[in-house]
């Protein structure tokens, strides 16, 4: 009884027997006359005459009474069951819509709601099916997260407790060089897991930000000039454009600095030798852009929605030693979003070079 076809077909079926009942309770409230006549109508005729024409009028109005009601009721009837075939009909993009979220919560998230019906219920069913696909994919990228970090800290604690058993078996000498390895280690896993909180507190919007007012040209300068030696050392040329004038924002210094570190550890790990890599900052409007561009592997147009992403890699063969644990992006975007203000990849293909940028 509480079922919305069976209130919609009650509701319509309700509305056409009380339009086939109007007519009844109609007459019952407005009565015809005793006399069908009109004054003049009955001159001429006997007293019998008189009383057999009103019986034989009353007669045919019963009996025109009768056949509507029948032909009411039959209306009625058919009326009923149109509203139970068309509530039904109505519903069943809902009743799909429910067996649908039922198998998400049982875990089927490839369950998906074919688009039938009216508009509305085509929007309806098409919000659905996004909301499982990106159900569906964060759970494939939750399930990755926990199969990349296993993997990022299985592969240095491995390499700690192997050398500290070697090295008390006495296969390993206890020298500062050992000891310098293992260090380097756990500096990594340490990274790892500071990288992980950093994310963990940025998704739930509790990254301290110590803002304050700062030239963004210095700070570019300085993060730069810093990799110069490690970017020659790959053989790949760094160049940087800045302004000559300071440009003053209000922010966080250690955490932009911590974003350009990351772009251009990107930018170099994927710019073969003989490449180039550029740092560029200027003023956009009322705001300041800053941008990293590299001659190096590009990114495929499938793969630029995906690069911010947590552990996500395009080439899943990349190892860690050649591609990083994957969370330095993931951070940059949260930091600068910390911030208020937005990052995005640009890439024309494979091969083609990428560019990041900065927007505050």
């Amino acid at each position: 009884m509480n079922r919305l076809w069976v209130r919609l077909s009650l509701a319509i079926g309700l509305a056409v027997i009380l339009v086939a009942l109007f007519p009844h309770l109609w007459r019952i409230i407005n009565p015809p006359p005793e006399t069908p006549f009109r004054p003049g109508m009955a001159e001429g005729l006997s007293d019998q005459q008189f009383t057999e024409l009103r019986l034989m009028i009353r007669e045919r109005e019963n009996r025109i009474w009768i056949n509507l009601s029948w032909a009411l009721l039959a209306g009625a009837l058919m009326g009923l069951m149109v509203g139970v075939l068309l509530s039904r009909g109505l519903v069943a993009p809902l009743r799909r819509l429910e067996q649908a979220a039922r198998a998400i919560s049982e875990g089927d998230l490839t369950h998906r709601v074919p688009l039938q019906g009216s508009q509305e219920f085509r929007a309806v069913g098409h919000s659905f099916n996004q909301m499982a696909q990106e159900l569906q994919r964060a759970e494939s990228l939750r399930k990755n997260l926990l199969a990349d970090v296993a993997h990022e800290l299985r592969h240095p604690i491995h390499i700690v407790q192997g050398n500290l058993q070697a090295i008390l078996d006495g296969v390993y000498p206890l020298e500062m060089q050992e000891i310098a390895g293992l260090v380097d280690e756990t500096q990594q896993l340490a990274a790892l897991v500071n990288d992980l909180h950093e994310l963990a507190q940025t998704e739930a919007q509790q990254l301290p930000l110590f803002k304050q007012e700062l030239d963004l040209v210095e700070l570019t300068a300085k993060t730069v000039e810093a990799f110069q030696p490690l970017a020659a050392a790959q053989e790949i040329q760094l160049s940087l454009e800045i302004p000559p004038q300071a440009i003053l924002v209000a922010v966080d210094a250690d955490r932009m600095r911590q974003v350009l570190k990351n772009l251009l550890n990107n930018a170099l790990q994927h710019t073969p030798a003989g490449g180039a890599v550029s740092v560029s900052l200027q003023r956009a409007g009322t705001g300041v852009e800053l941008r990293v561009q590299d001659s190096g592997s590009g990114i495929d147009p499938e793969h630029l929605g995906h690069v911010f992403d947590r552990f996500y890699r395009a080439d899943p063969s990349r190892s860690r030693q050649s591609g990083g644990a994957g969370l330095g992006l993931a951070i940059a975007r949260a930091i600068i979003q910390a911030h208020g203000g937005e990052i995005e990849a640009q890439s024309e293909g494979k091969g083609r070079g990428s560019v990041f940028v900065v927007r505050l």
